[in-house]
């Protein structure tokens, strides 16, 4: 039997334990990891990881990065409202969710066409329609 995880208590543990602790001081980016819910872009099998200091595995081998490095990542790119952004490999849309939350518009690609399609099921769900996803194959 499983225990159904509280995943308030478990974001702002993440917050508070994981992210600040790790030099992620910018409230906007604080702000944003409590509003987009990172167990809703995980996989299925591994939502109750979902706020777990590690990384979390995706299809065609690829991972989440964990949850300190996410957000160290977009404190460092410092995005403003006014941007538009290109991301490349959109993998569980969870980075581009927080993107697309915080500019005016993210054009995120893939190789992936499976991860195009979640995206756009995930990214629906938040209602953030200011993102073009776009599957193309490597050369």
């Amino acid at each position: 039997m499983t225990t159904e995880i509280d995943f308030e208590q478990a974001r702002l543990n993440m917050i508070e334990q994981q992210i600040r602790t790790w030099g992620v001081l910018d409230q906007k980016v604080l702000d944003l990891l409590d509003i987009i819910h990172r167990e809703d872009f995980v996989p299925a099998d591994y939502r109750q990881l979902a706020l777990a200091d590690t990384n979390i595995p995706l299809a065609n081998s690829q991972v989440m990065m964990t949850p300190k490095l996410e957000a160290r990542l977009l404190q460092a790119v410092a995005v403003r409202e006014e941007d538009k952004v290109l991301e490349i490999g959109t993998g569980s849309a969870y980075l581009t969710a927080l993107l697309a939350k915080s500019t005016q518009h993210v054009d995120s690609i893939d190789i992936f066409k499976k991860f195009v399609d979640e995206a756009k099921i995930k990214l629906g769900k938040y209602g953030l329609d200011n993102v073009s996803l776009s599957h193309a194959c490597a050369l």
